[in-house]
This record gives C-alpha cells, structure tokens and sequence, in this order.
C-alpha cells in the first residue's frame, strides 16, 4: 500500500519513514503543502499522513480543499496542538484520525492499520485464492496443503506484493504499477526488485519451497505475462 507523509520536521521524517517502510508500506514524503499537492495529483494513496503545521500553509486547510475537491482518502493528521478543540478542528476540515505530538512511534503505527482496514469494511480482512490465504489483520499467509494448512513466512514487502496481486485476482498488475503501490517513488522503474520479489513468492507460496512449482507439478500461482507484468490465477486447481 502507498501512503503520502507531510511533515516539514526532518528528524521524525526520517523515523516514520524508516519505520512505515520496514512495516512494507510505499510511503512518499512531502514536506509543504505545495509538495503535498503536487503528490496528491500525481498519485494514488491509501493513506495521507498530515502534519497540521507547515511551512507554506496549514494542514487543516489543505485537507478541506482536498475533500472539498472530492478526496476520499483516509487522513491522519499530526499535531502539535493540544485540546478539544484543535482536534474538532483537524476531524471537521476531514480528518479521519488525530495524533499529538509528541507519540510513540507503535501507536501511529497501530492507528495506520485501523485506518487502512476501515475503507474496505464491506471486504473480508482475510483473502482467499485458491490454496493461499492472506490475513491482514493477522498479517499472515497460509497455503494449504494435503496435510493441512501451512504457515508462509514472508517479508514486510512480500506480503503487501501478495495482498496487491489478491485483491486483483485476473487482473495484469503491469511492473511500473507494482513499483508505484508497493514501493514509493524513490525506486527505479528500470529495477527487477519486482521480478526478485515475485519470483520469491513464487518459491515461498509452493508445497516443497526448495522445488520449482512446475518441477513439483503445481500450477504457478502467480502468472508472468511478457513484456507487461503479473497477475495471481483467479482460479487454481
């Protein structure tokens, strides 16, 4: 998932990317509001992570305008105000959530699942295709197996690659797309770091890990489609 972090404070910047990014998040950063802007156009975010105070403008404003202008994001804003008021203020100009300054870094962490989670409340929080099964709440994957089901140990970034390619059960996931929603803007499009990762899934997701899917007679459940990118079997024997 692809989140979008405005905070100008380059010190704790640098702590909530570090940690949003060894969680598996694609998380871009934008430290005023002309850069938040400027990503907001550009991209497609799960998540926006807003500070309240910002050099060239306030957050409270900027995400009225955005969800005036019809932004359905999910918004949690960054304070260093205290009191009643400055949080009905953050939650009427749109905010989802609210956090003051300063927080523990597990907390923010903990209100980023539940704000993730809350726009899919119509989808189950555990995706199943064929033999897998993806919990994101539990954040684990589990492949059955004639001897029953058998824990998949993945990667932070696995498994957000995993749970991209779920929900799109079919659907061709073009490289460029899974770089853009999986990682963040800071990698090369001309990188294999998404045919390396896919090709772990692959090795991780059979029966007998250390043996190919097609040496140990299993159907790929990740298909390669050349020269465009990816998708996951809608169906799989």
């Amino acid at each position: 998932m692809r989140l979008l972090l405005v905070e100008d404070d380059g010190a704790l910047a640098k702590v909530l990317l570090r940690g949003l990014r060894e969680e598996g998040y694609a998380v871009d950063h934008a430290g005023t509001c002309a850069a938040a802007n400027e990503s907001l156009d550009l991209n497609d975010y799960q998540l926006v992570i807003l500070d309240l105070g910002l050099p060239d403008g306030d957050g409270l404003s900027l995400c009225a305008k955005r969800r005036a202008n019809g932004m359905t994001t999910p918004v949690l804003m960054l304070t260093a105000r205290d009191g009643v008021g400055s949080t009905v203020a953050g939650l009427d100009a749109g905010a989802d959530d609210y956090l003051t300054k300063p927080f523990a870094y597990p907390e923010l962490a903990a209100r980023t699942r539940a704000l993730l989670r809350r726009p899919a409340e119509a989808v189950s929080p555990v995706l199943q295709q064929g033999p897998v099964r993806l919990d994101t709440a539990a954040h684990s994957v589990w492949r059955d197996t004639d001897s029953g089901p058998v824990l998949v140990p993945l990667t932070p970034r696995e498994f957000a690659l995993l749970e991209h390619l779920m929900r799109r059960p079919g659907e061709v996931c073009r490289r460029e797309h899974l770089l853009e929603q999986v990682w963040d803007a800071n990698y090369d499009g001309l990188s294999n770091v998404v045919d390396v990762h896919i090709a772990n899934l692959r090795r991780k997701l059979t029966v007998e890990p250390s043996v190919a899917a097609s040496d140990a007679g299993e159907p790929d459940l990740i298909e390669t489609v050349r020269g465009v990118g990816y998708r996951l079997l809608a169906e799989v024997a």
